[in-house]
């Protein structure tokens, strides 16, 4: 990939640069810029932007491993069914504005100049989402080759299949911190060791695998947790808690977890400790 890639417009790129310099910070105890980036994260890459659909699809073709060539097409047909019903209109304002409030809020002149290791490969997948979506205006050799290139890369077997394996583990240290003293804050409790690593796992699910570990693991909370309850209901001869058990089962059970955010998050925490709780009494 030339060097003359626009960086600035590159979703993946970006998406990292904001992650590194969140790294940075850390390094430098300066608190309040790395909050500004993870700000900068949460207004432009969330589910109601054309930038986080982007996103989406960017990490699909930059996460993937398939098994075999028919399969790694069939994958690049989907792609640009999903590229070209994209509003690019609105996706080129987002990316704008993205670019303005990163050089407004983030004042670090090394911003995009940091080292990305994938750095060929997400230029070429931002390459080929945007010539998708020239359709009869885009330029065939280039799709043949960027698509080409592509296919090698899904085929390729990723080193790094683990979550928290894939960044950088000052930017765990950071990210789990800010949102550990924030919940931390809210129960006036320090968190154990299961509610951190739901912290954790919701860090880095939403930015790495769409949200799948998060899911998973807080279903097992919330059958473990259903689990524990209707042995002590066995186990205890109070009518009082009898007659509340049956009403808490009902609500852990009716969690929706079709949204994953802050919100369902507080709530798992809390599940988790009263799991903790009923262990306890055992």
């Amino acid at each position: 990939m030339k060097s003359s890639h626009n960086k600035k417009r590159n979703v993946g790129i970006v998406y990292e640069l904001l992650l590194r310099h969140v790294s940075s910070m850390l390094i430098e105890e300066s608190r309040k810029n790395a909050q500004k980036a993870l700000d900068i994260i949460e207004k432009y890459f969330n589910e109601n932007t054309e930038l986080y659909k982007e996103f989406r699809l960017f990490n699909a073709l930059a996460k993937s491993t398939v098994s075999d060539t028919p399969i790694a097409a069939a994958v690049l047909t989907e792609a640009k069914s999903a590229a070209r019903r994209c509003n690019v209109k609105s996706l080129n304002r987002e990316k704008s504005m993205l670019i303005k409030e990163i050089n407004y809020k983030i004042n670090d002149s090394q911003f995009y100049y940091r080292r990305i290791p994938e750095y060929t490969v997400y230029a070429t997948i931002q390459s080929l989402l945007n010539e998708w979506r020239k359709n009869d205006l885009s330029d065939l050799s280039k799709i043949v080759d960027y698509e080409s290139k592509i296919v090698r890369w899904l085929l390729e077997e990723k080193v790094n299949e683990n979550i928290e394996d894939q960044v950088d583990p000052n930017i765990d240290k950071l990210v789990v911190k800010i949102l550990t003293e924030k919940f931390n804050k809210k129960y006036d409790k320090t968190l154990n060791t299961e509610q951190k690593d739901i912290i954790r796992s919701y860090v880095f699910s939403m930015s790495y695998d769409e949200g799948r570990s998060i899911y998973k693991k807080l279903n097992e909370i919330k059958d473990r947790t259903v689990y524990e309850l209707d042995k002590f209901r066995k186990e205890t001869d109070s009518q009082v808690i009898l007659e509340k058990i049956g009403e808490v089962k009902q609500r852990i059970s009716n969690i929706d977890l079709g949204k994953i955010d802050d919100q369902s998050i507080s709530r798992f925490l809390l599940v988790s400790r009263l799991k903790d709780e009923l262990l306890e009494e055992r």
